[in-house]
């Protein structure tokens, strides 16, 4: 991943899910990955090869015994990101006039929640390695650090309903998450 993380020196859990759609997929690279992490172990993990999301730590193989159809709805979502970045990277490269070689489109977001209460969270979106928009949770509005990310800022900007859920899961359900797999790995090793 190429995009850059604020570092939170007294962050005590975090929770952070990165998703790659890469143009021309090769052996050892899927034309798509997500893969989450919390406290910086990751935890799940879904590609285009596999099609499945899967863990990747062992007391995450235990949340279906809690939740029988866990696996099977992260997987239909995961699925439904795969097809969303793939038709977004092609919308990138007719953007950008590409019309071939290697590109990536990439998500990073999550949350931190520090020792001493302190919540962060961010969205934030990339292309070929460079930062391409992020969401600004305390105006609503999306920073688009490159031209050709102001047509999507304008698309996503006027969408109130999208950057309210935004920064709700940013300020409410990232951190809760944090909270409950953090606890859940705890309490299931």
């Amino acid at each position: 991943m190429i995009l850059r993380l604020p570092l939170l020196c007294s962050t005590s859990h975090s929770l952070r899910y990165f998703y790659t759609a890469v143009s021309e997929p090769g052996r050892g690279l899927p034309q798509f990955i997500s893969v989450g992490y919390v406290d910086d172990q990751q935890f799940v993990q879904y590609d285009s090869d596999s099609k499945e999301m899967l863990p990747r730590i062992p007391w995450m193989r235990k949340v279906e015994k809690e939740d029988p159809q866990y696996w099977h709805t992260q997987t239909q979502k995961a699925q439904g990101h795969e097809l969303w970045y793939r038709r977004n990277l092609q919308n990138l490269w007719n953007r950008y006039n590409q019309s071939g070689g290697i590109h990536t489109y990439q998500l990073m977001y999550g949350c931190e929640l520090s020792s001493d209460g302190r919540k962060g969270g961010h969205y934030q979106y990339g292309y070929d390695g460079r930062d391409f928009i992020a969401f600004d949770k305390e105006t609503l509005t999306w920073t688009a650090a490159e031209m050709e990310a102001e047509v999507t800022k304008r698309k996503w900007d006027p969408i109130m309903a999208l950057n309210q859920r935004a920064k709700h899961y940013l300020e409410e359900n990232a951190l809760s998450g944090c909270g409950d797999t953090w606890t859940m790995g705890r309490r299931l090793c």
